[in-house]
């Protein structure tokens, strides 16, 4: 299980709507408590492909970020993304860039305007996909 508060939650949310119309991201680590993967620090990335259907993390703000979380003592849990227009699952190329099968992939769907949806997934061999429970607090 994730768990991550509010106001991270609404970090990554309005960063999302800020970069509409393309794809917002960013990294997510934290600390692991009972089994739980509870989301310290949420860093809100530049999507340097500037594309409402894909993303890439600016590499600067990238290796800042995990030296931050080194610092802060923090486990990098994976990274995060909107889907401006489509629902909050993989595509076909987050799945095909997917390399670390021990990484949390949240994406936050906009499809919905009045209903952002915020999923985690794990991802295997590139075409496994899970469903993890993440909780909002």
């Amino acid at each position: 299980m994730i768990q991550i508060s509010q106001d991270d939650y609404n970090k990554i949310l309005s960063h999302a709507w800020a970069g509409l119309p393309n794809e917002a991201c960013g990294l997510i680590g934290g600390v692991v408590e009972n089994d739980v993967k509870v989301v310290k620090e949420v860093y809100l990335l530049t999507n340097t492909d500037e594309s409402n259907e894909h993303f890439s993390m600016d590499p600067k703000e990238q290796l800042a970020a995990i030296k931050d979380m080194r610092a802060k003592g923090y486990v990098q849990f994976g990274n995060w993304h909107s889907h401006p227009e489509s629902p909050s699952r993989p595509s076909e190329e987050d799945k095909r860039l997917a390399y670390d099968s021990s990484a949390r992939y949240l994406i936050l769907s906009l499809m919905e305007p009045g209903n952002p949806v915020l999923n985690a997934f794990i991802i295997k061999d590139r075409t496994e996909v899970s469903k993890e429970e993440i909780s909002i607090v």
